[in-house]
């Protein structure tokens, strides 16, 4: 049983909850000496347990498809619904119990979070942005955010908070999937708008994530105080534009960098170019190094980042340096305390949600055995067959 951070386990380890949250946790001995008798028992013998894994960016509204804007465009809102809530069981299903959604169409994922939370329908925790700010015919226009002005601003911040966001998503820069939209490295608001947005979100007790490709909308965004920044790739007009001195200060404001590694982050090498790809990978770590904080997530829903392969994702922390141990840490504990729910989940501790994984193996050296999904349990609820338990 994993039992924190660092690679800390128990040999023989046990969890015990009742309802949604953990009653106790530790060596199995104790453990069922508390549970005393009569209550079900799940054994998995050569299985590791550990806390459910937190996918921390993905869009339940698009379909990872050739062209998920197109299919996002001629779905009514009852089809949409209906097919996010199939990705959402997919993602569990791959022991994702906590998943940040940035960036849906008229509140459909904080109704589909709503519907998760009081056990309508199976799904991992959401963490729901609403619609995300964009300026007109910017990034991501076609889910309804688009603003301009400090006034339509502030009122779109608001909405979202009105319709129950639990954060503020703005496109701080443009982006891959948007047809006629802004280049990637392009700034779509002023560093005033953006220090507007994050002044109104905390107004209202809300965390903001921008999407910022481009140097200039990274730059503007730290300069404004987000809390994360979502790809992070400094990217110029005519190729990468890194700032040292704004790594360092992403590093010194604990704002947390999501790369938003999708599933098929390999095919992606191949097609952007391996000698480019590996420079932006390297650069990841180097930042890692250099005290910033990193966040797991697979940008599900754009071209080939599907809802049931995180562990491809995680294989890209893999990849850039990260051992196995530290990877466990940064998809469970490390995304828990990023995200601001560090208190609830992400750890097998008594009063935590009930939020478990169990895997064949041990991942703490195989991230592979992460794909060998033997029972996942969301908020106390178990969602998974169990072949083979005991």
């Amino acid at each position: 049983m994993v039992t924190g951070p660092g690679g800390r386990v128990l040999a023989d380890g046990a969890v015990l909850y009742d309802g949604g949250l953990i009653a106790a946790a530790g060596p199995r001995t104790d453990v069922e000496a508390q549970a005393g008798p009569g209550v079900p028992r799940l054994v998995f013998p050569g299985g590791t347990l550990l806390p459910g894994l937190i996918d921390s960016h993905v869009h339940l509204v698009l379909d990872a498809g050739p062209d998920p804007v197109a299919g996002l465009q001629a779905a009514s809102d009852a089809e949409l619904y209906a097919a996010m809530a199939d990705r959402a069981g997919r993602l569990l299903a791959t022991g994702v119990t906590t998943a940040r959604d940035l960036g849906d169409r008229g509140g459909l994922a904080v109704r589909l979070r709503d519907e998760i939370a009081a056990g309508r329908v199976p799904g991992p925790r959401l963490l729901s942005a609403g619609t995300p700010l964009t300026v007109p015919g910017g990034h991501c226009w076609f889910m309804g955010g688009e603003v301009e002005g400090a006034d339509a601003i502030r009122e779109a911040v608001r909405r979202n908070a009105a319709a129950g966001a639990d954060l503020i998503k703005v496109m701080a820069t443009g982006g891959g999937i948007t047809k006629g939209g802004p280049p990637v490295w392009q700034a779509q608001f002023t560093p005033a708008e953006l220090a507007l947005i994050v002044a109104e979100a905390r107004s209202l007790g809300l965390p903001v994530a921008a999407h910022a490709h481009g140097t200039e909308g990274i730059v503007a965004a730290v300069a404004a105080g987000v809390d994360s920044i979502e790809h992070c790739t400094w990217m110029g007009r005519s190729g990468f534009d890194v700032r040292e001195d704004v790594v360092d200060a992403i590093a010194a404001r604990g704002i947390a960098v999501c790369p938003a590694a999708s599933p098929d982050w390999r095919g992606f090498a191949e097609r952007f170019g391996r000698e480019r790809a590996e420079e932006m990978f390297g650069r990841l770590r180097w930042m890692a190094e250099r005290g910033v904080r990193l966040l797991p997530g697979t940008d599900a829903g754009v071209p080939r980042a599907v809802f049931d392969a995180f562990v491809s994702s995680l294989e890209f922390f893999e990849h850039i340096g990260l051992d196995p141990a530290e990877i466990v840490d940064l998809a469970t504990t490390g995304a828990a305390r990023a995200l601001g729910i560090g208190g609830d989940t992400g750890r097998l501790a008594a009063g935590f949600r009930a939020d478990l994984l169990v895997v064949d193996g041990d991942p703490l050296t195989d991230l592979a055995a992460l794909r060998s999904v033997r029972l996942v349990v969301a908020g106390g609820r178990p969602v998974s067959p169990l072949p083979g338990a005991s």
